[in-house]
């Protein structure tokens, strides 16, 4: 047994006594953790449960996300007031839960006080299904690649419904406004700030031309305020469990952030070429919806044309390659590459940065 392995040994006890209240059961009885791969934010742990809420046992599965010791993944929308991701996820899933169909998880509850696991946590419900995967990625193998045309159309089609779906809740009246900064005005150019705040402080004075030359392209063209709703923050095939090509559960809220929809729809774009040009040249596959295609079946969704949507496009892989900066420095920091590793200034992100800047 490693560490890792003991320590979540340790977490089984006292997350069973929090579920028998959250679940008004009688007893809670955990089995061993899972360690699902992916994921570079929050711990994921993945448990079934021996449940008894007075008829005998039943066994449920559960979702635990604990978050971890070192500075988050994604910058932070009001600094020091809301600095926790995943309490960050869990309110904006209940929001999402309570005012849209977009279908969530079961929530079970969130902890704040790190006497109980050790650091903030919450729990939801396990959902089952398929997950369009990174590695290797979906276009190469995998369910979405083994589909039938009809099925791949389909299911590009309903992600892209499920985040118009999430763009038209009412942001203010869903209690969202914890999401912008005391004294920020939210607007697509206060998330190029953040932004770009963010990436100076992963680079540390390195230089990162093709970064740079993005933030410049976004600052000269900064489009007019195009509307605000509230954004997934990291839309994608992805973030979506699936289940006979249909979402069965929408992932991965920490980046949410009230901006124009085109934020969103930039990423999934931008995603999308990832996808297919930039982690080894991945034909489109038959049934697959083009871009341009995909911009029209959002727009049928949401009532709204997104028009060009170029800037959103570079806008999210410069976000893309700024995260991969903070991935990096992290990875150093737990000793699992060393500090003169170049994955930070190249690699498939920063490559599709470079390609969108080069048709400009």
């Amino acid at each position: 047994m490693t560490s890792g392995d003991a320590e979540r040994e340790e977490l089984r006890a006292p997350l069973a006594r929090w579920l028998v209240e959250r679940l008004g059961a009688r007893s809670v009885d955990i089995g061993a953790f899972e360690v699902p791969s992916g994921g570079y934010s929050a711990e994921t742990l993945l448990f079934d449960a021996d449940v008894d809420r007075g008829d005998g046992p039943e066994v449920e599965r559960y979702v635990l996300r604990r978050e971890l010791p070192e500075p988050a993944v994604y910058p932070q929308q009001a600094p020091g007031e809301l600095d926790v991701e995943v309490d960050i996820q869990y309110r904006v899933m209940s929001a999402v839960a309570n005012h849209c169909d977009a279908p969530i998880a079961p929530l079970v509850g969130y902890e704040a006080d790190d006497s109980v696991l050790g650091g903030p946590f919450f729990v939801m419900g396990f959902v089952g299904g398929d997950i369009p995967r990174e590695n290797p990625i979906y276009t190469s193998a995998g369910f979405f690649f083994d589909a039938q045309p009809h099925q791949r159309r389909q299911l590009v089609d309903r992600g892209l419904r499920t985040m118009a779906q999430i763009h038209a809740i009412d942001w203010q009246e869903a209690g969202l406004n914890w999401l912008v900064a005391t004294g920020d005005q939210p607007s697509t150019a206060t998330q190029v700030r953040i932004w770009r705040d963010y990436s100076d402080r992963e680079l540390n004075g390195r230089s990162h031309p093709v970064l740079e030359a993005g933030f410049a392209y976004l600052h000269e063209n900064m489009p007019a305020n195009d509307g605000l709703c509230l954004n997934w923050g990291d839309g994608r095939p992805g973030n979506i469990i699936w289940q006979d090509f249909e979402p069965a559960c929408v992932t991965d809220f920490e980046a949410a952030c009230i901006a124009s929809p085109l934020v969103d729809l930039g990423w999934w774009l931008m995603f999308d070429r990832w996808s297919h040009e930039h982690m080894g040249d991945q034909p489109r596959l038959e049934g697959e919806p083009t871009r341009s295609e995909q911009r029209d079946l959002y727009a049928a969704h949401a009532g709204r044309d997104p028009g060009d949507t170029t800037w959103y496009e570079v806008f999210a892989a410069a976000r893309y390659t700024a995260i991969v900066v903070r991935v990096m420095n992290r990875t150093v920091l737990r000793g699992e590459m060393p500090a003169d590793n170049p994955f930070w200034l190249e690699n498939p992100s920063s490559d599709c940065l470079r390609a969108l800047l080069d048709e400009l």
